[in-house]
């Protein structure tokens, strides 16, 4: 009888002791060639093109998101982490990796929109590229992510970023990956503000982003683009840069004739920048997980995200490896024609 009151005791303390985690689960799912429910209620395209000729699809080409439970006013019981470690679809993350202290929800959810925006720009662009198109960048700062970040007082949003260290800087992707190199080190960064070029020196700090340490100089860029026609991407509560790669697809589909993927039930996650390149995304498994339970049997992965996935897959899910948007597209070849053996996986 003791042990068994010692036990809801425990039990009840552990219900209400605070944590410093918070658990990843999947989140919908949203096919890209498809439709979406609006803030109206309307179902409304996913994407829409006006201004060129498009064709019909079929299958789906299926973005995945991940939920987070808890945040630093209300984090998960211990009794919730438990059931959540025990669930292979979870995952228990330190508070710090998704809620960085200092920031407010309100700065999160706009950062991660302003991410998205850019997400959607630069998967049109590395889309229209891919079939031809010429299409023109400028990378501008879009906020800064607080008032003591390295870049605080030396840029400001609507300067259009030109070089660091000597680079032209293509696009944000380009940016980040000057600035990692550099390890800590000053970067030069050439920029104009209204019509005149100057340069400024930041010294990046580091921060943690989706669980991993990265230089930053405290910006978020938006890269705007010309295109040779209108392509809008409609898509409420939904935040970050991971579904790049399944709207770059998606569009690509839109504007070619048949079903590239042959009518199957594909789903996939990755960034990408404007040339092509697939970047990696947070959540993975939580992703694998949402795209099988949504009746996906095919999964496009970043090849940077396959030591996450070896070993995570579930039963029924096939899942392939890719670089670029080209890797991306030969995947779907090979699942169109049923010629998959040799396709790239997470071995």
């Amino acid at each position: 009888m003791w042990a068994v009151v010692v036990a809801i005791v425990v039990l009840v303390v552990l219900t209400f002791l605070p944590t410093a985690y918070v658990i990843q689960r999947p989140g919908p799912v949203y096919d890209t060639i498809g439709t979406a429910e609006s803030a109206d209620g309307e179902q409304l395209p996913l994407i829409e093109i006006s201004g060129a000729e498009t064709y019909p699809t079929s299958g789906t080409l299926d973005l995945t998101t991940v939920q987070v439970v808890g945040n630093r006013e209300r984090t998960p019981s211990w009794f919730e982490l438990a059931l959540a470690w025990a669930d292979p679809s979870r995952a228990v993350v330190p508070i710090d990796a998704v809620f960085p202290e200092g920031v407010s929800p309100e700065q999160r959810d706009e950062q991660n929109a302003t991410l998205m925006v850019d997400s959607q720009a630069e998967a049109t662009a590395a889309a229209l590229s891919e079939l031809g198109h010429d299409v023109g960048a400028e990378v501008e700062v879009a906020a800064l992510a607080g008032e003591d970040v390295p870049a605080a007082g030396l840029l400001e949003p609507g300067d259009e970023i030109v070089s660091a260290d000597g680079t032209r800087v293509a696009d944000a992707a380009a940016l980040r990956e000057l600035i990692q190199q550099g390890g800590g080190d000053p970067v030069e960064i050439v920029y104009e503000r209204d019509g005149v070029r100057d340069s400024v020196r930041i010294t990046p700090e580091q921060a943690a982003i989706d669980g991993e340490t990265a230089w930053l100089i405290g910006i978020t860029l938006t890269t705007t683009f010309d295109f040779p026609f209108d392509v809008k991407i409609q898509l409420d509560n939904v935040g970050g840069p991971s579904a790049g790669m399944m709207f770059a697809l998606g569009i690509v589909d839109v504007l070619t004739p048949g079903a590239l993927n042959g009518g199957e039930e594909v789903a996939g996650t990755g960034t990408i920048a404007a040339d092509g390149t697939v970047g990696p995304i947070g959540g993975i498994r939580q992703k694998l997980y949402g795209a099988r339970e949504a009746g996906a049997e095919w999964f496009l992965a970043p090849a940077a995200n396959c030591g996450e996935v070896v070993g995570h897959v579930p039963e029924g899910l096939h899942v392939f490896s890719v670089e670029t948007l080209d890797d991306a597209l030969d995947a779907l070849d090979g699942i169109k024609a049923g010629e998959t053996a040799e396709l790239p996986t997470c071995g």
